[in-house]
């Protein structure tokens, strides 16, 4: 017998506290961690799951953006998916994600984004691999950068605000960067506990070009500085970087920040002592096929035309064959074509992101398609690694 689920947002406070007593045990949180994430995130982006008039777990929609192409497309981030342990294996999670699609579909939202605890279930909804999340590390005495062409200016972190700009600038210029929920700014400089948050502008308070942020801790190999985050537009801004993190070597064993799988700030390092110490891969779903590949952004100087035939076994509207008209940046979407390249929603979303080539994505089954098709895919889609510095 099928189970019947019931989807619903969240009422009151007994629901409240009962989604964030199975997000506390799902997540390994101290009691009220997660009813503190709740109210943070805001009880109207929460979706619940019940069975028998019982809740089962929920999770959190995130309205944000995010940029593509130079172009902010319109985002909803999935997080916080906890089922009660008592209730998983019965299809309960995928009950949960599929209708969150859906609701999300009606809602004309173009593309979703999750970092996942197991691939296997956001597969089954649509999501494929869409970008990197990494950490990198280097021991702080080996940052040989000395001269400091900028000053830095200390400040006080009691909002995003001041940072907001710098922050859309760096992010409408890097594949897959988010236009952050006020959620996410808030976790991001709220003062921790036991850590302390640092920040500084580089460049003067008037006129910066840059800032950093950052937390210090003691560990059992040594204290750690990590940079949580930092928009750094010149190799001036740079350079200062480096060299101010320098200075923190009498104290500071190792120094993390977070970048990109290839790491542009490591090329004005002296020598490359940097390494990945943590990388995770989130996944992106295509949701509305026709407003996400209109509303992203492409390379200039091109003028061509992409017959796609796209498989969506959750959203029909995503069926069938569309023709993708890409002329100096912007695209164009019709219905009809000779579905030259054959996919389905899954393969869409390494494409639409660039983490794959199209010649990659044929040769792993991913897709199918015609030489003229591969090379006009090549030139709509091909990019730098898209990544992202939040984790959600």
């Amino acid at each position: 017998m099928t189970p019947q689920f019931q989807y619903s947002t969240l009422s009151h406070s007994k629901e409240i506290q009962q989604l964030g007593n199975i997000l506390d045990q799902c997540f390994i949180g101290s009691p009220g961690d997660e009813e503190i994430y709740i109210n943070c995130i805001g009880l109207e982006n929460f979706r619940a799951i019940h069975q028998n008039q019982q809740m089962v777990g929920g999770l959190a929609t995130l309205h944000m953006g995010q940029w593509w192409g130079g172009q902010r497309v319109p985002m909803t981030g999935i997080a916080a998916v906890g089922i009660a342990p008592e209730y998983r294996g019965n299809g309960v999670a995928l009950a949960l994600m599929q209708n969150t699609l859906k609701e999300l579909y009606t809602q004309e939202v173009p593309i979703s984004v999750l970092y996942p605890a197991t691939q296997t279930l956001y597969r089954k909804v649509g999501y494929e691999l869409g970008g990197n999340y990494c950490i990198w590390e280097i021991a702080a005495e080996s940052i040989q950068v000395q001269e400091q062409p900028l000053l830095l200016q200390s400040l006080v972190l009691n909002n995003h605000q001041v940072f907001y700009d710098l922050y859309q600038q760096q992010a409408q210029f890097t594949q897959g960067y988010l236009d952050r929920h006020p959620g996410i700014w808030q976790l991001l400089i709220s003062t921790q506990e036991k850590q302390k948050v640092y920040a500084y502008f580089i460049g003067s308070q008037d006129q910066p070009q840059g800032y950093i942020i950052f937390t210090q801790e003691r560990t059992q190999d040594g204290a750690i500085l990590k940079v949580i985050d930092w928009v750094l537009p010149t190799d001036a801004a740079v350079q200062t970087f480096w060299s101010f993190l320098g200075k923190h070597r009498s104290q500071i064993k190792k120094v993390q920040w977070k970048s990109s799988v290839i790491d542009s700030l490591t090329l004005l390092l002296p020598e490359l002592t940097a390494k990945i110490s943590h990388q995770k891969l989130w996944m992106l779903r295509v949701i509305n096929l026709v407003t996400a590949l209109e509303m992203r952004g492409y390379p200039q100087g091109i003028n061509t035309e992409l017959h796609l035939e796209v498989k969506d076994d959750l959203l029909p509207a995503n069926n069938g064959k569309f023709i993708l008209s890409v002329i100096n940046g912007y695209g164009k979407v019709t219905k009809g074509g000779k579905g030259e390249l054959q996919l389905d929603i899954r393969g869409l979303a390494p494409l639409y992101t660039g983490l794959f080539s199209p010649d990659q994505l044929q040769q792993l089954g991913k897709l199918k398609a015609t030489e003229a098709a591969l090379l006009a895919a090549t030139q709509i889609f091909t990019s730098v690694s898209p990544w992202m510095a939040d984790f959600f």
